[in-house]
């Protein structure tokens, strides 16, 4: 019978090496790592493997990935088309959310895994496998996205996590004896002894670590590393002239893409009657403008939730464009206060996505706090694109709380007076001055115009 403790301690009892109905469901990737974890829960806990893999944007990685998984010992491989869910349900209410890690991240690894693994565990009932499994490391933060997400739609099920089991480790002691082990099991991979970073692709962003990018030292945007890069250009080799994009924006989320001049003011708004882009479009028109103008490449060190920092350099192209258009509709649209608490929640938020608590209760309130914000932020924004850099050149919206009868500096055309300032400036004046008395040691002076008190 297959028990708890045989699957987390990976002990090879009778019961797991007769019993021919245990059957797992791997997150398959078809790099070395999966490859060979693959072959080797085959052989470790005699059991049928189903390959899953999600396609979230992968592109040509996925060519021959089902013949690839079966002759590596897969008992069966499932491959599904999930991009178009990834971009709704997942990368565009995490950018309406405003979020970005730690400043810099664009969190494109972070917020596939919760799909990946919700995904998994609906499989995982149909198939009526006893475990789900996963290549991520025992030093990373995918092992914790994984399996906070199985814990939190399907507690009863299983996890192993090779990477985390001793003898996993003592045979594979480094990457090298895993390209060994696909070389001598003709398990064909990507990676080499002279390529030997790891990388991990999908609609949002790819992302590049280990190897020789574990040295922070070590310049990834020097010209000897531009075969490294897929999504995007090196800014030096991008089109030496600008080129202008329209983003159309309704209740937070992008609808349209297109060149200049294509829409109209009157258009929009909700009910604009304009044709809208599907969010997979969106993301696919925005990655290839940015990856032309090469945008959105990122070289971190980040902070992981396990404890430790690491490496990593991402390319988010579309993502990027994506999150600084946004934030642009939203200086013309969301009001002060709602915007600086929106703001506020980003580093939670963002954190909350980064652990991979994307399906906790936490996140689901900040989610709703979020939409909520979101009502009014409709709109066109014109961007320039231009060697690396996202220029705005305009934005515009009938949801505008920019009023230039309010703003403008010149006086008799204004609705704003400006002695209404001095009362305000008093009053937020008044604790400083108090403040200040008593570092003094005595009581502020009254101004030159107040009255003498009355003493009866």
């Amino acid at each position: 019978m297959f028990r708890v403790a045989d699957v987390y301690s990976g002990n090879q009892t009778s019961n797991i090496e007769h019993q021919t109905s245990v059957k797992i469901i791997l997150a398959y990737s078809g790099g070395l790592d999966t490859s060979v974890i693959l072959r080797w829960l085959k052989e470790n806990y005699r059991a049928n493997i189903v390959a899953f893999c999600a396609d979230i944007g992968q592109e040509e990685e996925l060519a021959g990935l089902e013949e690839k998984a079966l002759k590596t010992g897969a008992s069966k491989c499932v491959i599904e088309d999930l991009r178009e869910e990834f971009a709704r349900d997942f990368i565009f209410p995490m950018f309406q959310a405003g979020a970005i890690y730690e400043n810099q991240y664009f969190l494109g690894t972070s917020i596939a895994r919760p799909l990946i693994a919700k995904r998994m565990v609906e499989l995982a009932r149909a198939e009526k496998a006893n475990a789900i499994a996963h290549g991520a490391t025992g030093k990373g933060n995918d092992q914790v996205r994984f399996e906070l997400t199985a814990a939190a739609l399907a507690p009863e099920l299983k996890v192993i996590a090779p990477w985390r089991e001793e003898r996993f480790r003592k045979q594979f002691p480094g990457r090298s004896q895993m390209i060994a082990f696909a070389k001598k099991n003709k398990i064909p991979v990507e990676a080499s002894a002279a390529k030997p970073y790891s990388t991990d692709r999908n609609l949002l962003h790819i992302s590049f670590e280990s190897g020789v990018l574990e040295d922070p030292w070590f310049d990834a945007s020097s010209k000897k590393m531009h075969g490294m890069y897929k999504l995007s250009v090196a800014p030096e080799d991008a089109p030496d002239e600008p080129e202008s994009v329209d983003l159309t924006f309704d209740r937070g989320n992008c609808v349209n893409v297109g060149g200049t001049g294509s829409v109209r003011s009157e258009d929009l708004g909700r009910h604009g009657g304009r044709p809208s882009m599907s969010p997979l479009g969106v993301m696919q028109a925005l990655n290839q403008l940015g990856g032309k103008h090469g945008i959105g490449r990122v070289d971190i060190v980040e902070n992981r939730f396990v404890g430790m920092k690491g490496r990593g350099v991402y390319e988010t192209p579309g993502g990027a464009i994506l999150h600084f258009a946004h934030r642009q509709m939203e200086t013309l649209t969301m009001d002060r206060e709602v915007m600086h608490l929106r703001d506020s929640l980003i580093p939670k938020y963002s954190e909350l996505v980064y652990n991979g608590f994307w399906f906790s209760p936490e996140r689901e309130a900040l989610q709703a706090l979020v939409s909520e914000t979101q009502r009014n932020v409709t709109g066109l924004v014109r961007l320039k694109l231009y060697k690396g850099n996202i220029i705005v050149a305009g934005r515009k919206s009938p949801k505008s709380l920019y009023d230039p009868k309010i703003a403008t500096m010149e006086g008799e055309r204004s609705t704003y007076d400006q002695g209404d300032a001095t009362g305000f400036i008093r009053l937020n004046a008044l604790r400083l001055k108090m403040r200040a008395a008593v570092g003094r040691g005595g009581s502020p002076e009254p101004p030159v115009n107040a009255k003498p008190k009355r003493i009866d």
